[in-house]
């Protein structure tokens, strides 16, 4: 959540103006989602979300279960849960449109329609999480496989696909180009089932709904990680599981990616990048766990608790109300208050002040207990 707060900087757009300094060439490349392969920091926000959602569900469970809640209400909140996710994150979306813009590819949309799957899974064994987790990877990738791929005179300038070669592959891989694949097909159908301003053609990403099935995968990774933390066990048993786990959906991520037989897509949650990204989520767990957990050095993470604790109620502040913030700055305090280290600067200062104001925000919301879930 941190991560995406630091969007307000506009770091990726500040590295623009210093092409030839190599601290800025790699800020701008983890500060901005690559083209279409590959992975950055910023990739890596979305899944970490997501993955977490998988993490807190066994603790949730049992909280319920241990206050006498009748499973009947659980899979009600559940499916209440999911239809305010799904609808939030159509509401941020449509944000400035003249219309609801009816689209499912934002990180709460996605997370609401595989809730409920995820929920169930909640209560099956491990046997059954794992089989769930393997059939919608091999299920999903073969889904793709058999569209027919792209032939050689596809139109991808009509669907606003670059024709600059980052977006797409040659031969078997041609299967997951941008707007030009299975997912893309179905939203062709599927979002002009709702009214909208105009035909939807193409997602200028390359962003997609199904992408909500291998993002359920990515949450049954953190809800195999929850358990194994909910179960307890030795700090080292711990973080050997955590680390091991994460090592291993790395490799086998990365290696399905250079065989050829799945790239690694962020934009449309390839199964490839369900594993190399929940690798990294895992690996990422385990560096916070060996810290806070093991050596028990957590004063330095209170800042990002407070950010977390209202997960949901930064990620629709930023969404909304970013823009009046920096213009109360400018009204009060005039339109060259960031301006003292140079144009090039001003983004990250004016975003950096965004920010401060964004977490004394969250920090009042938590000295008085006030926390926004759904």
């Amino acid at each position: 959540m941190f991560l995406m707060m630091a969007e307000m900087m506009h770091l990726s757009g500040v590295a623009l103006h210093y092409p030839d300094e190599p601290f800025w060439v790699w800020v701008g490349h983890h500060t901005s989602h690559v083209a279409w392969t590959g992975c950055s920091l910023h990739d890596l926000i979305q899944p970490s979300f997501t993955f977490l959602v998988g993490v807190a569900l066994p603790f949730s469970i049992a909280s319920r279960v241990a206050k006498g809640q009748r499973i009947s209400i659980m899979i009600f909140h559940a499916l209440w849960r999911s239809l305010l996710l799904i609808l939030l994150g159509v509401a941020l979306r449509s944000v400035g449109r003249v219309q609801t813009n009816w689209t499912f590819e934002d990180t709460l949309s996605q997370i609401g329609l595989g809730y409920p799957f995820l929920f169930a899974l909640g209560f099956a064994s491990r046997r059954w999480q794992l089989v769930s987790f393997i059939g919608i990877l091999i299920s999903y990738w073969l889904a793709f496989v058999m569209m027919p791929a792209p032939t050689g005179d596809f139109n991808y300038a009509a669907v606003g696909t670059p024709l600059n070669g980052l977006s797409t592959f040659p031969g078997f891989q041609s299967h997951w180009n941008m707007n030009s694949n299975l997912a893309w097909w179905f939203d062709t159908w599927f979002l002009n089932l709702f009214p909208r301003e105009s035909l939807f053609i193409s997602n200028r990403g390359g962003y997609a709904t199904l992408s909500f099935i291998p993002t359920l995968a990515t949450m049954i990774l953190g809800l195999l990680a929850g358990e194994w933390l909910k179960i307890g066990g030795s700090p080292a048993l711990q973080l050997k599981r955590l680390t091991l786990a994460g090592i291993g959906c790395l490799a086998l991520g990365y290696t399905i990616h250079t065989l050829g037989i799945c790239p690694s897509v962020k934009k449309i949650w390839t199964p490839s990048w369900v594993l190399f990204s929940g690798g990294w989520c895992y690996l990422l767990l385990a560096g916070f766990y060996l810290a806070t957990e093991t050596h028990k050095y957590r004063g330095w993470a209170y800042p990002l608790l407070v950010i977390g604790r209202n997960s949901i109620a930064i990620y629709c502040l930023v969404h909304l109300i970013d823009h009046f913030i920096l213009a109360t700055f400018y009204c009060h305090l005039g339109t060259d208050i960031f301006n003292f280290a140079g144009p090039n600067l001003e983004p990250m200062i004016s975003g950096m002040a965004v920010l401060v104001v964004f977490w004394l925000i969250l920090w009042q919301m938590d000295r008085n207990r006030i926390y926004i879930r759904i």
